[in-house]
């Protein structure tokens, strides 16, 4: 695996990737948990050459004085760049979660930089507070079980940092996340910010990977996200909202087929 740091954004922005693999370029957006190369991304790296992009300002010891970004359009058009950087013309997009929303707006604003989109559970356009879930309202116990099939399973450990504790580690995160926020460093953009409105731009042949389990985006709302994007499709896979790391082969092999079409 290498690892680069790319400036971006008028050198204002730098952007810390992880890349492996040697075939056609696959980007993964994370989502907001953080970036780790884990399993899945290793089945996607058989086949792709995949960048693994770390949002700017999600890292704990981010430097003050470096991201200066918006929200989601800022973030959008700081990811066009790096492909620009990373020598990318098109590659294949895939993201979970709220780095799905990215891959989305990314796919929807240039449409020539998504050769194919896979989106993970992504967060997306609703605001129906009944049945999807505000996960900054739950405590560390509720968001793991929400989160997982298994909440105490060695993905949910992984995905929140090695340690034996992950009630702490859920918590540290949730209150890092709001610092972000606080702070102005980075603002995590919030379901129904536009997207509803330009996500019928997204030409690119898509597929929706939903955990049958997942209790933040349920997935009633697959088929509705798909509604919305010409010839997209759904499979359902098991595993909770992060399916991709409970099931890293199985849902890997979904999605590198689906990339390789």
């Amino acid at each position: 695996m290498t690892e680069r740091t790319v400036s971006v954004w008028q050198g204002k922005v730098r952007i810390r990737v992880l890349s492996r693999g040697s075939g056609p370029a696959v980007v993964f957006f994370h989502g907001p948990w953080g970036l780790t190369w884990d399993p899945f991304l290793d089945e996607l790296a058989r086949t792709f050459t995949v960048h693994a992009p770390e949002h700017p300002g999600t890292t704990p010891d981010a430097p003050d004085d470096v991201y200066h970004l918006d929200g989601l359009w800022d973030l959008v058009l700081c990811y066009d760049e790096l492909l620009t950087a990373l020598g990318v013309e098109s590659a294949g997009l895939v993201g979970h979660s709220f780095g799905g929303m990215v891959a989305c707006e990314l796919a929807a604003a240039y449409p020539a930089r998504a050769r194919r989109l896979a989106l993970l559970a992504p967060l997306g356009f609703w605001r129906d507070a009944d049945r999807v879930v505000n996960w900054m309202l739950l405590d560390p116990a509720q968001l793991r079980a929400h989160l997982f099939r298994d909440p105490e399973s060695e993905a949910a450990r992984r995905m929140l940092g090695v340690t034996p504790d992950p009630q702490a580690a859920a918590e540290a995160r949730v209150r890092f996340m709001w610092s972000m926020g606080a702070t102005g460093k980075f603002i995590w953009p919030l379901p129904d910010k536009g997207l509803k409105k330009r996500i019928h731009r997204v030409t690119a042949p898509t597929l929706l990977v939903w955990g049958k389990e997942d209790r933040l985006v349920p997935p009633v709302y697959a088929d509705e996200f798909a509604r919305r994007i010409p010839g997209a499709r759904v499979q359902t896979v098991d595993g909770g909202h992060v399916a991709h790391l409970e099931q890293p082969e199985a849902v890997g092999r979904v999605v590198r087929d689906f990339l390789s079409a």
